[in-house]
């Protein structure tokens, strides 16, 4: 009896996020599929450099010698846990993904399974350990992004620059025990954890692939994964992209706020604009977004990055609830905008309109159509003719980022089918 309560309590720990708990994988990723917004962080000795991160191996000017030893100038003494965790929260971001070691091999914890990472830097601090204290204190949900690949490892069949070069001798098999070994390092040291994010998987096909997966789920049952083991896994990664409408099966955009995943200078951030769009047409497609920033080699956030997430941070404060815990449609992506839904409400997002003032013609949605209004204020035309629905408003209503259109309907907007809708010909304007 003592055992079995021992277990319970031990599958409370492993469950829960934010004061919550979850008794399957399937409810954790509902909890993240609501979340829709997340931190994605890519940082490392790299940064003393400004180059990417892994893939400048050997490459970009960098021999690998000299950037395998970038560790031992690597001392960011102005990382504060806290305060990214701070900006994360403050950006309206719900989790955060930190890499633990990209293909480079360098390890950011205090791993038994290297003398390569961030313990025999200058800097002697588990950078990993801290950032999961402080979301612990500050109720965010965290995962790692572990390369699937190493190029640095010896055991791994392919080296730098990129991955082109195959050793002349390696162990895929001794490599696939590093790796699942880390893997659950990981999550006992610093979990339970929201995801393992893998990435490049390489060498690895989908029964390798899915043997990492089954041997880190004996550790935490519920833990997510996504598609880049080798192996399908729970959700799929569209890179640099917004996904398309896909409600079948979750994905989420991962996507940088600069032009490179680890810091460069005077990197050029992406616009308010253009971040909001990629969060709201992210949702609308049924997606999630997971936002890239990279840190400098003191330790802080890029001050531009940063100012640029509180920016959408104050968005979220306002219009958040057509975001948070929907779901994308019932109308599919098109040119001028994103739908979204969450109970008997659906959210039109006019992303761009040029001519006249909007008249969005839907068609029958199976129930009725109770209520238009505007979120930011102003009135709303609503009419039927031979069975489509007709929205109207003055152009002179229309945000300058997004204008939302909340309808309210007579039944669960859940219930209805996605479909399209045509783009309208008095938006569409050509680049």
């Amino acid at each position: 009896m003592r055992k079995l309560i021992l277990l319970s309590i031990c599958l409370v720990y492993f469950s829960g996020i934010n004061g919550q708990t979850f008794s399957s994988k399937e409810e954790r990723l509902e909890w993240w599929k609501d979340a829709r917004f997340g931190m994605f962080i890519h940082w490392g000795p790299v940064s003393l450099k400004g180059t990417e991160i892994g893939w400048s191996r050997g490459g970009s000017g960098i021999p690998v010698e000299e950037y395998d030893n970038l560790y031992k100038q690597f001392n960011p003494v102005k990382f504060y846990a806290d305060e990214w965790v701070k900006l994360a929260r403050e950006a309206g971001m719900k989790y955060i993904v930190f890499t633990s070691k990209h293909h480079d091999g360098f390890c950011m914890w205090n791993t038994k399974y290297t003398d390569h990472n961030i313990m025999n830097s200058p800097f002697h601090r588990d950078v990993m350990k801290e950032l999961a204290e402080a979301c612990k204190k500050q109720g965010m949900a965290l995962g790692f992004y572990h390369s699937t690949t190493d190029w640095y490892n010896p055991d791994f069949p392919l080296t730098s620059p990129g991955g082109t070069v195959r050793r002349s001798t390696s162990n895929i098999d001794r490599y696939t025990e590093y790796l699942k070994n880390q893997s659950v390092e990981i999550i006992k040291n610093y979990g339970p954890l929201l995801v393992m994010w893998y990435d490049v998987p390489q060498e690895f096909d989908s029964v390798r692939g899915q043997g990492v997966i089954d041997y880190i789920r004996k550790i935490q049952p519920d833990i997510l994964v996504n598609n880049r083991t080798g192996a399908k896994g729970d959700f799929d990664t569209p890179e640099q992209r917004i996904g398309s409408f896909q409600n079948d099966r979750p994905w989420e955009t991962c996507m940088t706020i600069g032009s490179q995943w680890a810091w460069k200078p005077n990197d050029e951030v992406k616009s308010l604009e253009q971040c909001l769009h990629s969060l709201i047409r992210s949702s609308g497609g049924d997606g999630n977004l997971l936002f890239n920033v990279g840190p400098k080699p003191d330790g802080i956030i890029e001050p531009l990055q940063a100012e640029r997430l509180k920016e959408m941070g104050k968005w979220l404060g306002k219009y958040g609830y057509t975001i948070y815990g929907t779901r994308g449609g019932p109308f599919k992506p098109t040119d001028w905008g994103v739908s979204t839904r969450k109970g008997n409400k659906i959210y039109l997002h006019i992303l761009k309109w040029s001519g006249d003032s909007p008249k969005i013609i839907l068609p029958d949605l199976g129930m009725d159509i109770k209520k238009c209004v505007l979120a930011s204020g102003g009135k709303v035309k609503y009419s039927k003719l031979n069975g489509e629905n007709i929205i109207e408003f003055d152009g002179k209503l229309l945000q300058p980022i997004n204008t939302i259109v909340e309808i309210e309907v007579s039944g669960n907007a859940m219930d209805i089918k996605p479909m399209d809708i045509g783009p309208q010909s008095s938006s569409y304007t050509k680049k």
